[in-house]
């Protein structure tokens, strides 16, 4: 990556330069981005786990208060705590499905590449076995007496 230009701070008083670095540099992203769908739910997932997390929280110190909002709020809490397990499992759903309608991304050792590989390989030895075949066949033609 080329670096920024030098920045001569003050040549003309007869300083020396000072190099800038650059302010923003790109850095490849390290993971694929999420499908949007798979975003989405865990996005959703997110925010239901964090407002769970808030409202276990009142719930705690409502009780250790002795308010008469504590039992509620508990109620609430465990409810909540279902519903925020539920919104991890669509996570986890969403990916799934994404993967089995869009296809999961091939590796070398993919067991898919491999039977490829085989077929491909039958398809060429049984394309060499007609070309051998029918070169014979037309030796054997031009052997033939034509009498």
């Amino acid at each position: 990556m080329p670096s920024a230009p030098a920045v001569t701070a003050g040549s003309a008083t007869g300083r020396a330069a000072i190099p800038r670095q650059q302010l923003w540099v790109e850095e490849p992203a390290a993971r694929r981005r999420m499908p949007d769908p798979v975003r989405g739910s865990a996005v959703r997932a997110v925010l239901i786990m964090s407002l769970t997390i808030i409202q276990a929280m009142v719930a705690f110190l409502c009780t250790l208060a002795g308010s008469w909002l504590a039992f509620p709020m508990v109620l609430s809490s465990v409810a909540s705590t279902v519903v925020a397990t539920w919104s991890v499992l669509d996570v986890w759903v969403t990916r799934q499905v994404w993967n089995q309608r869009n296809g999961v991304i091939s590796v070398p050792s993919s067991s898919a590449r491999q039977l490829r590989r085989e077929r491909r390989r039958a398809r060429r030895a049984e394309r060499t076995a007609e070309r051998d075949e029918a070169r014979i066949r037309r030796r054997g033609a031009e052997r033939l007496s034509r009498a």
